[in-house]
């Protein structure tokens, strides 16, 4: 049987040698890597060889990929992404301080979704782009009426562009509105399990019930594993992009989240966040500069184009670089590779969890899609 072995380029490697160690064709290798120059392999560089080997060990897992390219961008992703998928969801609905919600154009998404077999699932925040998701999550909260309204206009256009689902994304919930936004869910699944459709919640990364900071006290991860059909742990902006560089998706920070969220949520509703972009750190670091966000595919190929050596984290599990640009300015680069995304499948099988979440598609990533269809049977649900 044709499987992949992973193997991490060496000083001097070229790629008709690693064929003929592995008795491969270098065409093989190009394909399932989605080589950017396959003429300029790079010291450190992962590569997937199809090869003879044992079998992975595959498991059934539902995939999720958040989408933020609407319209017929979009459609055109959700078509090459489809064999990989099991939901898809379109991002986002923003959420009013008096329950309205902002339209988007995910018709074609949505189409494209019913015609791969795909079920497609709503998404609602409460934020976006200079403004304040912790003012508008304090409102709506404490707002009965407002929050009923908010289910009727999601139930509205769910039933009105054929959502099968319903995604909650609320984040920088006050620490003194978690029994409301409990409240809330509990409200919220009752309406939408009476109609048929599903509920699930994006949550932030905690470490245990009572942790510190914004993003975490109003999150209530027991509740919302008895509450919703599934949890999605957002496991992931470790790397953020104001902060200082750093792996971006940590394994040894996500197998902490994981040793919690498995206490209080059954693995069978627990979705792995998988990040699958790339970012890019000018060093020295100055404290609230943003880093540059960009595909795993362009991270590679900018290594490429500086000759850089590829470091491995073996405590995060996780590829970075540095390079020095055409000014002169010392750059680093955090991203992911084959054996990064190979560690995080593994984790997924070791912790028996249900599903895998994608942020977000669009991001090119050949290597992670050619490892999924090895690790996983992609499950498919019934969407008519």
């Amino acid at each position: 049987m044709i499987v992949m072995l992973i193997y991490t380029v060496q000083r001097g490697d070229r790629l008709i040698r690693i064929a003929e160690e592995f008795g491969v064709t270098p065409e093989s290798i190009i394909e399932a890597n989605g080589l950017p120059n396959p003429g300029n392999l790079l010291t450190g560089q992962s590569l997937i060889i199809p090869t003879e080997r044992p079998e992975i060990r595959r498991t059934a897992i539902a995939v999720n990929g958040y989408l933020y390219f609407l319209g017929l961008e979009g459609e055109s992703i959700v078509h090459e992404r489809a064999p990989d998928l099991s939901i898809l969801t379109p991002f986002s609905y923003v959420v009013g301080t008096d329950g309205r919600i902002t339209p988007i154009d995910d018709e074609p998404l949505i189409a494209a979704a019913f015609e791969n077999q795909l079920v497609p699932m709503m998404c609602i925040v409460n934020f976006a782009y200079g403004i304040s998701g912790r003012d508008i999550v304090h409102a709506l909260l404490n707002d009965q009426a407002a929050m009923e309204n908010l289910i009727r206009n999601v139930l509205a256009v769910m039933r009105q562009k054929g959502h099968r689902g319903l995604n909650i994304d609320f984040e920088y919930v006050p620490g003194e509105d978690r029994e409301r936004y409990n409240e809330f869910l509990r409200m919220a699944a009752e309406r939408l399990h009476g109609a048929g459709f599903f509920i699930s919640t994006a949550v932030a990364p905690k470490i245990g019930p009572e942790m510190r900071g914004l993003l975490y006290e109003g999150i209530d991860y027991a509740a919302h594993g008895a509450l919703m059909d599934f949890v999605i742990l957002m496991t992931y902006e470790w790397g953020y992009r104001f902060g200082p560089p750093q792996a971006i998706s940590p394994l040894d920070q996500i197998r902490r989240v994981l040793d919690y969220a498995i206490t209080v949520i059954p693995r069978e509703k627990i979705y792995f966040g998988f990040q699958v972009y790339a970012r890019d750190w000018l060093l020295p670091h100055v404290q609230g500069r943003e880093a540059e966000t960009f595909s795993c595919q362009e991270a590679l190929e900018r290594a490429v184009a500086h000759n850089a050596v590829i470091m491995f984290d073996e405590t995060a599990q996780s590829p970075f670089f540095r390079y020095v640009d055409d000014s002169g300015r010392l750059h680093e680069v955090w991203f992911e590779d084959a054996r990064s995304a190979q560690a995080k499948f593994d984790t997924v099988k070791e912790y028996g969890l249900e599903g895998i979440s994608y942020w977000a598609l669009g991001y090119p990533f050949p290597q992670n899609w050619t490892l999924i269809q090895e690790n996983f049977y992609i499950t498919r649900f019934v969407s008519t």
